[in-house]
């Protein structure tokens, strides 16, 4: 569409405007499907939006190896002292402003239990990397496009790794394929015909609907003229175009996201019906094992079999979730002991018991 060189300026002096044709109206806020340039090896893309996931290379994929097993050292079960059992109740008590501390205060121990509870956390630390058409208004930035060359491919973008096992967003202009291109939005003019007033600076009164007269008297709000300066692009018929912000022209290139992630699976065996596992989230363990390599592999003669088998199944779910969309960088397994105490005791002639759990002692 051919947009006429009338200057803004000289517009903008005129206060008022007449419809004008050649001012386009407000075409789509993102480019539409075909408006830009293929990039060879980001041929992904259909458009604004549009965020292909590009899995790594098979260079980038470790491989297990079969048949490899981890062995685990012995561990000694803690135990809690009378002391300490109170102690963790009267902080209990103390939270809860209805609970009085006398029980726990005066109580008789009957018996302190200790009960032997493992967790086995699996860490795996990957990076995903994703792209996307990003815009901006043409100001005259410098246009690194492909006549310096042709852009690396997704995953020979070089990046700083952050530290491992911290989840963090990097995003990155992909080298060389940038370019410019008249906006899309109000078709290289600058500015698009206003939607309120559909381009003709005036609007229909709202008080005597475009008559003019209201009640047999001459409208007090249009002055009898039935239509109203719109307010929306203050008469003018058009307003500067939202996208390119008057500049007519737009700089478009690919922006790479790249994802750290430490994604964690947690197991602990159900042994204890009267405790809640759910308790165990917000409580730490006493980690008597870590193993940690490019990948790790299941464990093999621990005393509770039930952890050696879910080593196992979470190693190979991982290993299938990420391997095929993302890079594994690292990965760590962990068996912590986690205290948890039975106390038994007897107040008032009557038994009781509660839990101490966690290296924290709750």
């Amino acid at each position: 569409m051919f947009c006429h060189g009338k200057s803004l300026s000289s517009e903008l002096k005129r206060g008022s405007s007449a419809f004008d044709p050649n001012i386009p109206e407000e075409g789509p806020s993102a480019p539409p499907p075909g408006f830009l340039d293929d990039v060879h090896g980001y041929l992904g893309h259909k458009g604004e939006g549009d965020h292909p996931l590009y899995p790594p290379p098979p260079a980038y994929v470790p491989q297990p190896e079969l048949n490899k097993n981890t062995l685990v050292p012995e561990v000694k079960v803690p135990t809690v002292s009378e002391d300490v059992a109170r102690e963790a109740l009267l902080k209990f008590v103390e939270s809860k402003w209805r609970y009085s501390s006398k029980p726990a205060r005066n109580m008789v121990f009957k018996q302190l239990k200790p009960i032997t509870v493992y967790r086995y956390r699996l860490e795996t630390y990957t990076e995903t990397r994703t792209s996307a058409w990003e815009f901006e208004p043409f100001t005259g930035q410098v246009v690194d496009g492909p006549q310096y060359g042709a852009s690396p491919p997704p995953w020979d973008i070089p990046l700083m790794l952050p530290q491992r096992y911290s989840d963090r967003v990097e995003k990155a202009r992909v080298p060389h394929s940038s370019f410019v291109k008249m906006c899309h939005k109000c078709n290289g003019c600058g500015r698009t015909r206003c939607v309120g007033c559909h381009g003709r600076g005036q609007k229909r009164c709202p008080f005597c609907h475009g008559h003019g007269r209201s009640r047999n008297k001459r409208c007090n709000s249009c002055n009898g003229r039935g239509r109203k300066r719109c307010i929306s692009c203050h008469g003018m018929g058009y307003k500067t175009c939202s996208v390119c912000q008057g500049s007519q022209n737009m700089l478009h290139s690919i922006q790479l996201t790249v994802t750290w992630k430490n994604n964690i699976s947690n197991f602990i065996p159900d042994r204890q019906p009267d405790f809640p596992d759910k308790n165990f989230e917000n409580v730490s363990g006493d980690p008597f094992f870590i193993d940690e390599s490019n990948l790790v592999y299941p464990i093999q003669g621990f005393p509770d079999q039930e952890i050696c088998d879910v080593t196992t199944k979470m190693i190979n779910e991982h290993y299938g979730r990420f391997s095929s969309t993302s890079r594994i960088l690292q990965q760590r397994q962990t068996i912590e002991l986690v205290p948890l105490t039975h106390a038994i005791y007897t107040y008032s002639g009557k038994d009781f018991s509660f839990f101490v759990y966690g290296v924290e002692n709750q």
